[in-house]
């Protein structure tokens, strides 16, 4: 069969996959989660969740660098990226050893379609569904939740040295604007570069647990910079798409809660 990724790639499938290389660690927990856990060959070693996998399953690099002798000695029949996370060249080359389907993930809805098409793709139409509904059912309590909430001021910090910071049209934003957190540079793109001294007037300053790993001693790198209450949060809730987003509305509650 033919399918098409949300590049617009077309992939050709000609039986279900068997062993699988995710180069998406949000992915490869849903790969898990979809109960394909004896298929995934081959992670990177940021693939964290569940535990085991990285005492399990072969290591094939990190998401911007790869071992394609690994992968190429694995002989993986599908293999997952993203376009955010991987580079065009490690898609390029992995698309020469197997079918390469390629994420490109903005919104819970893409999400949502994400885990229908590899249902399809990889024969777990069933689990598919039950992951789609659940991640649905806690989104809308959720917005119950949340809807009488005012709305706050944020800046979302992911890397330090240059600091940068989450801009507009990415899936963290979506996530922020779902929690009512008016992100300060939305109107910037992607992942803007600020300097500290030019920080912008907000309520909260968000320090995210990854990809840059800020701990309570970063937090006196910004007092002297803005007034704004500092605060760190776990990354994986705000840009985890997947099955993670499951867990991440029951997490994002808590987090309103102690901003009360």
């Amino acid at each position: 069969m033919l399918f098409k990724d949300p590049l617009n790639r077309t992939i050709e499938i000609t039986r279900t996959p068997q062993r699988i290389i995710s180069l998406v660690p949000s992915l490869t927990e849903l790969l898990v989660d979809l109960g394909l856990e004896n298929n995934l060959i081959g992670i990177t070693k940021f693939c964290i969740y569940p535990k085991q996998l990285l005492k399990t399953k072969t290591i094939v690099g990190g998401t911007k660098q790869i071992h394609l002798d690994r992968i190429k000695y694995l002989k993986p029949d599908f293999i997952l990226c993203n376009k955010e996370e991987n580079t065009q060249k490690i898609v390029a080359e992995v698309a020469q050893v197997a079918a390469t389907y390629v994420s490109d993930i903005y919104t819970i809805k893409d999400t949502l379609e994400l885990i229908k098409e590899l249902g399809i793709i990889l024969d777990c139409k069933q689990q598919a569904t039950i992951i789609r509904k659940q991640i649905e059912e806690e989104r809308n309590k959720f917005l119950e939740y949340i809807k009488n909430k005012t709305q706050k001021k944020v800046v979302y910090f992911i890397w330090a040295n240059p600091y940068m910071v989450v801009g507009g049209n990415n899936f963290i934003n979506e996530m922020l604007t779902l929690n009512k957190f008016k992100n300060i540079y939305a109107t910037s793109n992607r992942y803007p570069e600020i300097n500290l001294a030019e920080l912008k007037e907000t309520d909260y300053v968000l320090l995210s647990s990854e990809p840059f790993p800020f701990k309570t001693k970063h937090k006196e790198l910004f007092i002297k910079h803005t007034k704004a209450k500092i605060i760190l949060v776990e990354g994986e809730p705000f840009s985890w798409y997947g099955s993670r987003l499951i867990k991440a509305f029951e997490y994002f509650k808590k987090l309103h809660i102690s901003l009360e």
